[in-house]
């Protein structure tokens, strides 16, 4: 069994709640995923946090977008914690050696999404260039809400499935 794995297994609830977190920034998801140890591997521990996010209310996966910076922009909000801040500038760093053309584009779009649809454009950016995180910005703007919030999610498990497997190298 994976050390980190095998640490958190034993961690007091709280505790064990509090270390996904960095993971994904919806409560009622690391509280569910601490609820479901012992996790034996890498492949369960995936699976559990799939099924779990696929099955949270909209309000959860709300709360965890709220803990996600802005594509373009450093600093996360208060409320994340320094290990998500530090795997957000990792996932964003072909964004931030972009041109400035590119990187005022991309906050004039951010600013356009968040008016439509009340929240901040979440993308998994691990890999992706500033010019295609500003194409597929632009391509799903022209999403309806619900279209939208589910493809949001989506990129949400994705990134959750990035960091999973990031926090158990760690």
């Amino acid at each position: 069994m994976n050390g980190v794995l095998a640490r958190w297994n034993a961690l007091p609830f709280g505790d064990a709640v509090e270390e996904l977190l960095p993971c994904c920034g919806s409560k009622a998801w690391a509280r569910g995923m601490a609820l479901r140890r012992p996790v034996r591997d890498e492949t369960a521990l995936l699976a559990a946090g799939d099924g779990l996010w696929r099955r949270l209310p909209a309000c959860d996966w709300m709360e965890a977008f709220r803990s996600h910076p802005r594509i373009g922009e450093s600093p996360a909000l208060a409320s994340a914690s320094q290990r998500s801040e530090a795997w957000s500038r990792t996932e964003q760093q072909e964004v931030s050696a972009a041109e400035e053309e590119v990187k005022r584009a991309l906050a004039e779009a951010n600013r356009i999404y968040e008016k439509r649809f009340n929240r901040i454009f979440i993308v998994c950016a691990t890999g992706k260039s500033g010019p295609e995180i500003l194409e597929i910005l632009r391509r799903r703007l022209k999403n309806d809400d619900n279209t939208e919030l589910h493809e949001t999610a989506e990129q949400q498990r994705q990134i959750m499935r990035i960091r999973l497997t990031k926090w158990l190298s760690s």
